[in-house]
Parts: structure tokens; C-alpha cells; sequence
């Protein structure tokens, strides 16, 4: 049965790591739900415009199905997140179930909001790494700590995407999906 992912976009979410690991992990043959916090189009930080697959409202309710939720960076969409209960509230069905919460760039101060971080390692953009309250904060690119991924920015969004991937999936499903895609990793 296919592994199920959960990436919810605000508006102002950063292109490169939302899209990445969308992608990434598709070719990995992972369901990933892509829901928008908002109806229609979501406009993203560098004002290209996309369809989710659904309303968070609907991947609310199914959200004991996914394995995973990733969220993307970017301003103001890491604000949009983080101001969002239904994001907080999906993020508490997961870690009750120990599934994977992830975030990239700025999105680990959600993560640390809502004491995801507590107890354990984590990384995140340098610019708001100091805001971090996480068991260590480390100069990593991407930092795995048991069911908590955290990565720095869209620099390192392939290297997240296919550590994601290789979680969900196993070493030789993201090795397989890389000889296509030929990442440095």
C-alpha cells in the first residue's frame, strides 16, 4: 500500500521546496495530497499561482490516512501556517499516531511552536534559526530526529525531498527515483 503525504500550502509558500518534494516524492509512488489552506488558487511567494488537489478542510478529515506532513517554507506562508489551527491540530494527530512531521527553511518555527522541536534535533534557515526551541539547533542541511525532518532552504529542498523519500519508501526506491533525476546528493 502506498505511502500517504500531506503537504499543506498557505499563501506565500516558497515555490522550490513545496514543488520538489511534491514531485519527488510522486515518482517515488507516494500519494501526496497537496491542500490548500485557502479555496482556489494559492498564490505562492514568488507570485506563481497553484491548484491544490483539495481544501485542507477535506484532507482534515482524512487525516488519520497520512504517514507524513511536510511543510513547505517561505513568507508570509510559514506565518500563514503557523496561524492556522487546522495545521497545529493535524500535526497532533500525526505525532499521536508517530508518523513524520517535516518542514523546510522557515517552516521548522511551526514545528517549534507547537513543541514538535522540544527534546530534539533540528535545523532550519539561518535567518530564523536563533527562534528555534529544539532539544540542539544544528548547521545541517537536512537533520532527521526520529519522526521530525527539518531542512534548511530551497537550496537543500532535493536533499530533503529525497531523504523524505527514502524514509517513506527505503534506500533503493529513492536510489531508484535519483537515476532518473540525477541529484548531487
Amino acid at each position: 500500500m502506498a505511502k500517504k503525504v500531506l503537504v499543506p500550502l498557505a499563501p506565500g509558500f516558497e515555490e522550490i521546496e513545496a514543488i520538489t518534494v511534491i514531485d519527488i516524492l510522486r515518482r517515488a509512488g507516494v500519494e501526496v495530497t497537496v491542500a490548500g489552506t485557502q479555496p482556489g488558487v494559492i498564490e505562492a511567494s514568488r507570485k506563481t499561482k497553484h491548484v491544490p488537489d483539495c481544501a485542507l478542510d477535506d484532507a482534515m478529515a482524512r487525516a488519520d490516512e497520512f504517514d507524513m506532513i511536510v511543510l513547505p517554507g517561505g513568507q508570509p506562508g510559514t506565518t500563514n501556517l503557523r496561524a492556522d489551527a487546522r495545521v497545529k491540530t493535524l500535526i497532533a494527530r500525526l505525532r499521536a499516531r508517530g508518523k513524520f512531521t517535516s518542514a523546510i527553511c522557515a517552516a521548522p518555527t511551526v514545528l517549534s511552536a507547537y513543541g514538535v522541536l522540544q527534546g530534539r534535533r533540528a535545523t532550519s534557515h539561518p535567518g530564523v534559526r536563533g527562534t528555534l526551541e529544539a532539544g540542539a539547533v544544528v548547521n545541517e542541511r537536512v537533520v532527521v530526529d526520529g519522526p521530525v525532518v527539518t531542512s534548511q532552504s530551497a537550496g537543500t529542498a532535493m536533499e530533503f525531498a529525497f531523504k523524505l523519500a527514502e524514509l517513506l519508501c527505503g534506500k533503493e526506491k529513492a536510489a531508484e527515483v535519483n537515476e532518473g533525476v540525477i541529484a548531487r546528493l
